[in-house]
């Protein structure tokens, strides 16, 4: 009976293959604001990465190319990452993508590698809503209505 562990090999492999595939599987979001929808997927040329700006110590926008932005959220704090010398990014395939790249922090304590676990790209609206949610840019300012003057609502002091 050598076939009997094989067998019962392959049945777990097919139903665990089956229930991977299943947990893949995703509904597109329906139209939500930028922080209700799930973890990007995006990847970024290595090359192509020209400047970064620190959101918090685990959220960066990252500019690729001439315009191109991207939030890239990494998978815990890098205590250092505001007051680095420099970052770097590792990746073996030269893309930046969630779960395969790194992002290397190099402060004067040495260097601290941490997994990036999204990588998003950003349109204008999501990179100014980002900006505002972390403080580092003003929410527009709207100026406020004008009230209009309605007859016969004045107040009247009684003796």
């Amino acid at each position: 009976m050598i076939y009997k562990p094989f067998i019962k090999q392959c049945v777990i492999l097919f139903l665990s293959s089956g229930l991977v595939a299943c947990a893949g599987t995703s509904e597109p979001s329906g139209g939500g604001s930028y922080a209700d929808e799930p973890a990007g997927s995006d990847c970024i040329s290595q090359a192509s990465v020209r400047d970064y700006k620190v959101l918090d110590d685990a959220n960066l926008i990252v500019t690729a190319g001439a315009s191109r932005k991207y939030h890239v959220l990494l998978s815990r704090r890098a205590m250092n990452l505001r007051s680095s010398r420099a970052i770097g990014f590792h990746s073996a395939t030269g893309r930046i993508c969630s779960n395969f790249s790194d992002l290397i922090v190099d402060s004067s304590f040495g260097h601290d590698r941490i997994r990036i676990t999204s990588v998003r790209r950003l349109t204008p609206e999501d990179e100014h809503d980002l900006l505002v949610r972390f403080g580092r840019k003003e929410p527009d300012y709207e100026e406020p209505r004008q009230t209009e003057q309605v007859d016969g609502a004045e107040v009247e002091e009684l003796d």
